[in-house]
Formats: structure tokens, C-alpha cells, sequence
């Protein structure tokens, strides 16, 4: 399976270009924004999604980012040379959904509205929305898996191809749920930090990491068999759970080695050839703890590391949407972009953007309630 075709909206703007550019930047996409810090009156640092998007879908920031990043992978691989086959699936990788929207319906509408309005907050509605607008009428489907959301979306796309349920599938990961009363409780649980700069609080691998940036996108892949210039090839991926607590990492770490041995035998590689690791790298101890023992305990230290939440901000759901498209059009552009190292860090962290001289990436996403995924990435050809 390939990825024929990429769409994204991010806190660093609207395209998949916008989103490159700004990873080659090496600075964040955060702003500050009021309601955010410590105290609810101050500003804290968030890479929301900044407005934009057809205004004719609709009021909705979310609709409108969902559709954006939809069309923008169609219209792409299309330009690359894919034509839809006869069923044409559709993954849309979702935790929350439209969060602002939800909060609308109670606070400012009083529980109270048409059916048509109403509608649109279900999770169901975006996929029917794209099915209608692109003529697809393959199986459907919403993935919810945490954080680990996009990765499982990506691996459930290529058991479908491999199954024969579909011929291609369009895979869209979305989170726009950035709101003050959501982002604060992860504050106050000491996992995500908002009053300092994210290349500043957020630090995978790296000495004074306090945990993550939120951020917000909604990314889309076109993955398909029948492209004439393909992305990358997902090779393979898996999927466990800890089985141990709704928040914390099962400390043993036993269930993580076991995702990452089982990917790569579904992918058909064996742990020397793999040249990168695209790191969850949440920022906080235990994630930094899990994949440190994972390079250790399966790689043997060899791949270098890239973590890109410093930049991008953790995009829930989208995270690993985000951080798979950084990646495939990496093998495109020969580049491995990583965030610049501000402390002292792990010797296989990445310092910056970085010429691609390997070939094999893994890409792990570990979600809270124990979701543990990661996807194989290969050049295309």
C-alpha cells in the first residue's frame, strides 16, 4: 500500500505545504491565546488552527478543516496519477470531533436545535459529507483509538485494501478540540504545559522536558495500490493494549515491545534495517521512558530519533497524522525534519532538518487507556 496523495490543515496554516514549511522552520506553531495559562484569565501557548477554509461548508472550523485536508489529498493524488477504483473506502480517525461546536450547542443553544444543525455534530456526518461530495461508496468507517488514532486509521486502511474490501481508502485524522476547559485538565494532571513556549516545555529526549503542546489539524491521506508517484509504501503496522491504567504507561513496557515486534513481522522487516524511529515524544517522562526502552530493547540503539510535537503541538487523534505526513513527504523531498534540540538529549535525537541517507521509518503512537500502534514506512518504489 502507498500513499498516493496528502492533505493538511495545521496550526501553521491551511495545506500540506504550510505544514512542511513549517516544520523546516524549526519553530513552533503556537500562539499565545487567552484562556490557556495556569490561571484561566492568562494567555497560554496553543497551536490552534488558525481560521480559514471554503466558507460555503459551513460555519464550522472543524467541517471546514475536515473537508480542506479531504479534497487537498484527493486533488493531489489525482495529480499524481490516481484514479479512483470501483470502491473507494473512508477512515476518519476521531476522538472528540467538533469540540467548539459541541460546547455551542449546549452553552449558547441551550440543548436546542433544527435536525439539520443538529446533525452535524455526530461523528458520522464528516464521512457522509465526503462520500457525497467525492461519489465513494466503499465501506465507512470512524477510528477512535486516543491519541493513537491516526496510526490505527492507516492500519485499518491497508487491512482493508488487503482484504479486498476496497480498492483505495481515503483517510482523513482530525482533532480540533484545543478549548480552554479541555486543555486544562491535562494541565493541572501535569502532562501538557501552556506557559512557556512549546521548544521550551516540550522537549522529547531531551534533559527538562515537562510534557506537551496542544495542537489542532486535520490531515488526510489517499493510500492506494495504483499511483504513479507515490509518497511512501505503509509496509505494515500493529496494534496492542497495556491493559493497565486509563492514563499511565504499564512500567515493564512489555506490551509496547510486543506492537513493534508484531509491526515489523507483519511488515516484513527485520529490527537492523529500520533507520528512523518517528517518535510518539510526548514530552513527558513516561512516554520518553517507553520509547527510550524501545530503542534500547528492540533497535539496539541504531536509529536515529525524530519527535515533532515541539513543532506541530500534540494534535490528539491527528497527532500521528501529522507526523506521517512530515514523514512521507520526507522520502519525497530526501529530508528528515526534526525539531532543533534545545538541552541536552538523547545522542540519537535528530537536531533539525536532516538529509534522508536510510530508508526504513517506524512510526509509534502510544494513546492514552493503554492504545499502543505503530505503522512501517518505506520509500515507494
Amino acid at each position: 500500500m502507498t500513499i498516493a496523495g496528502i492533505g493538511a490543515v495545521t496550526g501553521y496554516g491551511w495545506g500540506r505545504d504550510a505544514l512542511w514549511e513549517g516544520l523546516l522552520s524549526g519553530k513552533s506553531a503556537a500562539r499565545l491565546y487567552p484562556g490557556y495559562g495556569l490561571e484561566r484569565d492568562h494567555q497560554g501557548w496553543v497551536a490552534r488552527v488558525p481560521e480559514g477554509g471554503d466558507p460555503d461548508v459551513g460555519g464550522s472550523r472543524y467541517g471546514r478543516a475536515v473537508r480542506e485536508a479531504a479534497r487537498e489529498a484527493v486533488a493531489d493524488a489525482q495529480a499524481r496519477g490516481w484514479r479512483p477504483g470501483r470502491t473507494v473506502g473512508v477512515l476518519q480517525a476521531i476522538v472528540l470531533g467538533d469540540a467548539y461546536d459541541w460546547r455551542d450547542f449546549y452553552i449558547n443553544d441551550g440543548g436546542r436545535r433544527r435536525n439539520r444543525d443538529f446533525i452535524r455534530l455526530l461523528p458520522s456526518t464528516p464521512i457522509s459529507m465526503l462520500t457525497q461530495e467525492f461519489g465513494f461508496h466503499g465501506p465507512t468507517m470512524d477510528v477512535v483509538s486516543a491519541c493513537s488514532s491516526a496510526n490505527v486509521a492507516l492500519i485499518t486502511a491497508k487491512l482493508w485494501l488487503d482484504n479486498g474490501f476496497a480498492d483505495d481508502v481515503l483517510v482523513v485524522a482530525s482533532d480540533l478540540s484545543a478549548l480552554p476547559d479541555l486543555v486544562q485538565p491535562f494541565v493541572q494532571a501535569g502532562a501538557a504545559v501552556t506557559e512557556v513556549e512549546p521548544l521550551q516545555g516540550c522537549r522529547p529526549f531531551q534533559e527538562g522536558s515537562r510534557g506537551f503542546g496542544f495542537g489542532e489539524a486535520a490531515t488526510a491521506f489517499v493510500v492506494s495500490r495504483q499511483v504513479d508517484r507515490p509518497y511512501a509504501a505503509v509496509l505494515g503496522g500493529a496494534m496492542t493494549n497495556d491493559g493497565y491504567h486509563v492514563l499511565s504507561v504499564e512500567p515493564s513496557h512489555q506490551h509496547i515491545f510486543d506492537c513493534v515486534r508484531i509491526a515489523l513481522a507483519n511488515s516484513g522487516v527485520s529490527a537492523d534495517r529500520v533507520d528512523y524511529l518517528n517518535a510518539h515524544g510526548s514530552g513527558t517522562k513516561q512516554c520518553d521512558d517507553a520509547e527510550t526502552a524501545v530503542l534500547r530493547q528492540i533497535f539496539d540503539e541504531r536509529p536515529q530519533v525524530t519527535a515533532l510535537k515541539p513543532l506541530a503541538g500534540h494534535c490528539q487523534a491527528a497527532a500521528a497524522g501529522v507526523e506521517i505526513a512530515a514523514s512521507a513527504i520526507g522520502y519525497e523531498q530526501g529530508l528528515v525534519v526534526a525539531a532543533p534540540i534545545v538541552a541536552p538529549a538523547h545522542v540519537n535525537l535528530l537536531d533539525g532538518p536532516t538529509p534522508m541517507t536510510g530508508e526504513i521509518t517506524i512510526k509509534t503512537s502510544l494513546g492514552m487507556g493503554g492504545n499502543n500502534s505503530a505503522v512501517v514506512l518505506g520509500p515507494a518504489s
